[in-house]
């Protein structure tokens, strides 16, 4: 519903550039179908934008065997979706970390400026084992090709708007005739919203900006975020797949 709602609008400057997911639901011995990727592919066959995996990599069970990525990159997906982000980068207390800079520290009594949240941040990474390899030899078996920014173009002009979610009682609550809130407004839920803030334009949308949404695919508001920059949608698009290249080649060097 959320994806719709926010690439359906009419107007450009009310529409997303981009929009991305966090999903968790590829754990363990998984496959396409039990995991739910296939919905996910559902859900997003002739998305209007561009959309991609901005989390991947559920670790429970452990280890991690990135089972999904040769889902993403394979035949049901690579034509949906713009890639994917692992989560993440350095070891921390959720052992979600593919490498770790040195042993957790005691972060209030740290006096080293390269140590956060009592982590060290900087320096020379050794791998997670086995996640590290694990990932290292799924990416080695895809071989994902890029796509010419013209071909890109023709593509998304062939593809029509999607309808609005209606706004059902139980269900998708927002009446999508209702304009999308504008910077600085505040919601009060004994009444209408309200302004508190300067300036004008759409909270997913500023003159000449690229607006994003992720969410994770279960839902949970704690997890979303919203982002505003200065770049088109085409550059974003290159700017993930460059840093998925980026992780891959790191991974074979190491």
């Amino acid at each position: 519903m959320l994806q719709n709602y926010l690439a359906c609008q009419s107007n450009s400057s009310d529409r997303l550039d981009f929009y991305s997911l966090n999903a968790y639901e590829w754990c363990g011995d998984s496959t396409y179908t039990v995991s739910g990727y296939n919905m996910l592919q559902k859900n997003a066959t002739d998305y209007p934008i561009p959309i991609f995996f901005s989390e991947t990599g559920c670790n429970t069970p452990s280890p991690r065997t990135f089972d999904d990525q040769a889902a993403i990159f394979g035949k049901d997906m690579a034509d949906t979706w713009s890639g994917a982000i692992i989560y993440e980068w350095i070891e921390e207390t959720n052992d979600y970390g593919l490498i770790s800079y040195g042993p957790s520290a005691n972060a209030k009594a740290a006096t080293n400026t390269l140590i956060e949240d009592g982590y060290t941040r900087k320096g020379t990474p050794t791998p997670v084992s086995p996640d590290f390899a694990n990932l290292k030899k799924q990416w080695a078996t895809l071989h994902p090709t890029g796509v010419a920014l013209s071909d890109y173009k023709k593509s998304a002009s062939e593809i029509s708007a999607i309808e609005c979610p209606a706004s059902t009682k139980g269900g998708w609550a927002v009446d999508p005739s209702s304009p999308l809130p504008t910077l600085g407004q505040t919601y009060k839920k004994e009444s209408a919203s309200e302004t508190t803030g300067k300036g004008s334009g759409h909270a997913t949308s500023t003159s000449g900006s690229t607006a994003a949404a992720t969410t994770s695919s279960n839902g949970n508001a704690s997890r979303s975020m919203m982002f505003v920059g200065g770049s088109s949608a085409e550059h974003m698009l290159v700017i993930s797949v460059f840093f998925s290249a980026c992780m891959g080649a790191l991974a074979y060097l190491l």
